[in-house]
């Protein structure tokens, strides 16, 4: 499949004639991320979770399973858990501690319809140093100002310590959790994949440059016009698209 860039640049997020329609598309974006974040090394074992929010049901929400590799999951292997974490549709087992986390945040900001999370190596490792990410490169100004600093609680076991997480998240695109990793949300589930690998990335590019000296900075007005630009949620959406078209080439039993 050859990608015509004039058309690229046109492409505009699908709208959807039924609720069924609707819940098609973000299961296969949904199965996409897993897969794509499983081919760049984000997934160990059985860490690492995606959720989106259901089109029709706004307080339950679509998760991959405990158990199978992220990049082997189908949209057949996709299951709906409610509020309270439980599954009701679908047979696979889910992360309890992970849900926690995610339906937190659902259900503190309804404008969140999708989060990522996973143990990514550069963003796990840049959690542990409990600050934010510095404005060094024109990417990592996209996250200016979006990022949240999540210092406790440390541990989530309970629903309270989750409701603490979400509060300390916020109204942020991306939240940073000492000693754990990245968390991403969007209005679309490619919207917050994107943010994940972009910011994985940017964790990744401050650590090198941190090994070598004391990096500079972007001045602030000019990175929070960076991330107004290329920090919108349109662009966020556009940009994963580039990601589909890649995984569904090679990947196409995804949507099964």
């Amino acid at each position: 499949m050859q990608i015509n860039v004039q058309s690229f640049a046109s492409r505009s997020q699908p709208v959807f004639e039924t609720k069924d329609a609707e819940r098609a598309h973000a299961l296969q974006r949904l199965a996409a991320t897993c897969r794509i974040f499983g081919r760049r090394g984000y997934s160990e074992g059985l860490l690492g979770h995606v959720t989106v929010r259901d089109p029709e049901l706004s307080d339950h929400f679509w998760v991959n399973p405990v158990g199978v590799p992220m990049h082997q999951v189908r949209v057949s292997h996709l299951v709906q858990v409610n509020q309270q974490g439980q599954v009701v549709h679908g047979s696979g087992m889910v992360n309890p501690v992970g849900l926690l986390l995610h339906t937190a945040v659902h259900q503190a900001r309804p404008e969140v319809m999708a989060m990522c999370h996973a143990h990514a190596l550069h963003a796990s490792t840049w959690s542990a140093f409990e600050r934010l990410l510095d404005p060094i490169t024109q990417d990592a100004c996209i996250f200016f100002e979006q990022q949240a600093l999540i210092l406790e609680p440390r541990v989530v076991r309970d629903p309270a310590a989750a409701a603490h997480f979400a509060a300390g998240f916020g109204d942020k695109r991306v939240a940073i959790h000492a000693g754990h990793g990245i968390f991403t949300t969007g209005q679309t589930v490619d919207e917050a994949a994107w943010w994940f690998v972009l910011m994985n990335r940017c964790c990744e590019a401050q650590l090198m440059a941190q090994a070598y000296g004391e990096p500079s900075l972007w001045a602030p007005d000019d990175a929070r016009w960076l991330a107004s630009v290329l920090g919108s949620p349109h662009f966020g959406w556009l940009s994963f698209q580039t990601l589909w078209d890649e995984i569904i080439l090679s990947d196409a039993d995804l949507v099964q």
